[in-house]
């Protein structure tokens, strides 16, 4: 069973993170397009939505889950608002807005993302983004035989983390010892990078896998500085 193990530890000032990325928000809205330039308005709105989940990943690793709530949904609007006018295939928008509602604890609000973005076709996309929105939405609406089929289908690809993949599967089977190995990998992968989203060494993925285990009764007891306290 892989353990996870920092390269070395760092100091973070969560506060200096939030500031940050608080001031990318604000300004980024004071930039934002206007409506005819559609493809400027839609990357700048999935900069905002990076900003939003940044701080509300600074604000989780303060202990703060309340505050960091309204930030991510603020990042999941935004991410919604950027897709209607995105390139054919950006799934990483409904990823990003089905992720931060559930690190937003906002079950409601995750569960109707999770059914926009199957609607929206990630359940017949081809691409492994695609497939990992679909596993994603449909582990969120505990349609765990369906979220496997598609975790089966990305799991064993060169072009997509294979310690996501197996996550996902062993998630959706509920299998405690499957699912321990795979989460604690996709940590380590966490630890032993060199560049994270928005700057935040925050392993939100595993974050994300943790809810859904704990939901399923299979969470796992994780330690990490990437993790809230």
């Amino acid at each position: 069973m892989p353990k996870s193990k920092a390269a070395a530890p760092r100091s973070e000032d969560w506060t200096a993170h939030l500031d940050r990325e608080e001031r990318r928000y604000r300004d980024g809205e004071s930039r934002l397009p206007e409506a005819p330039d559609a493809d400027a308005r839609q990357r700048q709105l999935t900069r905002l939505g990076n900003a939003a989940g940044g701080a509300g990943l600074a604000l989780l690793m303060q202990g703060r889950p309340d505050d960091a709530a309204g930030w991510f949904r603020r990042a999941a609007g935004r991410y919604r608002e950027s897709f209607a006018e995105a390139p054919p295939g950006s799934w990483g928008r409904p990823i990003g807005a089905v992720k931060s509602l559930v690190l937003a604890d906002d079950w409601p609000a995750a569960e109707k993302a999770a059914r926009w973005t199957l609607e929206a076709g990630a359940a017949e996309a081809t691409s492994p983004v695609g497939r990992y929105a679909a596993a994603l939405a449909l582990l969120i609406l505990e349609s765990d035989e369906q979220a496997r089929q598609k975790a089966d289908a990305i799991r064993t690809r060169d072009d997509f983390p294979p310690a996501v993949g197996d996550a996902l599967a062993f998630l959706a089977a509920q299998d405690v010892l499957g699912y321990t190995e795979a989460v604690e990998a996709v940590l380590v992968s966490f630890e032993t990078r060199d560049e994270y989203l928005e700057d935040m060494p925050v392993a939100d993925t595993v974050l994300v896998l943790q809810t859904l285990a704990q939901r399923r009764g299979i969470a796992v007891e994780l330690a990490s500085p990437l993790l809230p306290p």
